[in-house]
């Protein structure tokens, strides 16, 4: 596309018409992004948006790493809004967690940040690719009823309600606005309420579901590091050479940043004399 606000748009669209969507970019792009993920969020639609961070602000360093865009992966868009984040920390980690994504942004209709960084993206590493057939696959719900019984956000037990593409009969209301579950457009502050709800709890109600994250030796030390990404990788190598001299130091390493894992942090917070955050 011409530039990242369309291609966040078509890939929005895409998703409309029936298609699992992904886009990417880095840095100054991602921010051209967030409208198209504040609209993904608010209509439900499940979209993949890879970026690549680089140092900023700006244009910044394209050929240089950071990790700055952690808080605009979460608070973009304006406004409430969940979304879900991951971190790769290797090659392998970019095509599983890839999948991990798309079938996330499938099964909640919510928009999937895929967090990678300069490093990582220019690092060549050597990976057992899977039979397709082994892939697990996760699609959208899609409406069970017929055309005029559907409702655009009527959602199940979940959260998530069923999905129809444009063109098959049914009609699909895509409302930026506040809206109910017809889709109508909504001043009553019930709907309001409701909406805003349903679309965090879709996300907060599945946490162990969405959440993953690795741990080393976190039991008993006395230091706790935390880091994720290409950052995790030293910090790992850092352990092993701690506990050569004999240290009692561990490591957590989110994998899904967003929703952030605040229950296991404090679990660990009880047992460890502190933390150490690498970024």
């Amino acid at each position: 596309m011409e530039d990242e606000i369309a291609s966040i748009c078509s890939a929005l669209g895409a998703a409309w018409g029936g298609a699992k969507a992904c886009t990417a970019t880095s840095g100054p792009g991602f921010t051209l992004m967030q409208e198209g993920i504040g609209w993904a969020a608010e209509t439900d639609t499940p979209v993949v948006v890879i970026n690549v961070m680089r140092g900023g602000p700006a244009t910044g360093q394209p050929t240089s790493s950071s990790q700055q865009d952690v808080m605009q992966a979460k608070w973009g868009p304006h406004s409430d809004n969940q979304t879900i984040c991951l971190a790769p920390a290797s090659v392998k980690e970019c095509f599983w967690l890839a999948i991990r994504g798309v079938n996330l942004s499938e099964k909640y209709r919510v928009p999937v940040v895929l967090l990678s960084d300069t490093f990582l993206a220019h690092m060549s590493e050597k990976i057992d690719l899977p039979d397709p057939e082994e892939i697990e696959i996760i699609d959208r719900p899609r409406p069970t009823g017929p055309p005029e019984e559907y409702r655009s956000y009527d959602a199940d037990i979940n959260g998530v309600p069923p999905l129809a593409d444009f063109g098959e009969g049914y009609v699909v209301r895509l409302v930026g606005n506040m809206h109910n579950k017809a889709g109508d457009y909504s001043r009553n502050p019930k709907d309001f309420d409701f909406l805003i709800h349903r679309l965090y709890n879709k996300i907060l109600n599945n946490l162990e579901d969405i959440q993953t994250y690795e741990e080393i030796d976190t039991d008993d030390a006395d230091v706790v590091i935390v880091a994720y990404g290409i950052t995790s990788r030293s910090a790992k190598a850092a352990v092993r050479m701690a506990k050569d001299q004999g240290l009692r130091v561990g490591l957590f390493r989110p994998i899904t940043l967003w929703p952030f894992p605040a229950a296991r942090i404090a679990e660990i917070g009880k047992k460890t004399g502190g933390f150490l955050v690498v970024e």
